[in-house]
């Protein structure tokens, strides 16, 4: 029950709008990434530069109030966020380089992959993320 209401609240629409301006920054630095290496490496520069921008966007706007402290965040944040690149990473590749093709897709596959990859793991990242790496602290 708690994990529904927070899914439905003011936070989680913070979450996602921080998180959707962040998967921008992922995407389009994966273009521009991809110009000058191989697209299994684009997605992880990409992902790491969409999620450095997650992490200043969400201290300063989503789980506001006090927490652990700035360095504890951000190792929390980079372990939940291997979890979700590795499932953005084996969506992109299993999408692009398996199914796609396989059912004809193959105009702006790498995009459509990518795209579809990012947005997969946003919900377990909210929870993670809400109860785990920015967890409310108790201050006297």
């Amino acid at each position: 029950m708690r994990t529904a209401r927070a899914l439905l609240s003011r936070q989680f629409l913070l979450f996602i709008v921080t998180g959707g301006f962040a998967a921008i920054v992922n995407f389009g630095s994966r273009i521009m990434y991809n110009t000058f290496m191989d697209f299994s490496d684009a997605v992880a520069a990409g992902y790491l530069t969409g999620m450095v921008t997650a992490f200043v966007l969400a201290k300063i706007f989503v789980f506001q109030g006090p927490s652990h402290s700035t360095a504890k965040s951000a190792v929390l944040f980079v372990m939940v966020n291997v979890a979700a690149f590795a499932q953005t990473w084996m969506v992109s590749m299993i999408l692009a380089y398996y199914l796609l093709p396989k059912i004809g897709v193959l105009q702006f596959d790498k995009a459509i992959a990518s795209a579809v990859g990012i947005s997969i793991p946003v919900f377990t990242s909210f929870i993670a993320h809400k109860y785990i790496t920015f967890k409310q602290v108790y201050v006297p």
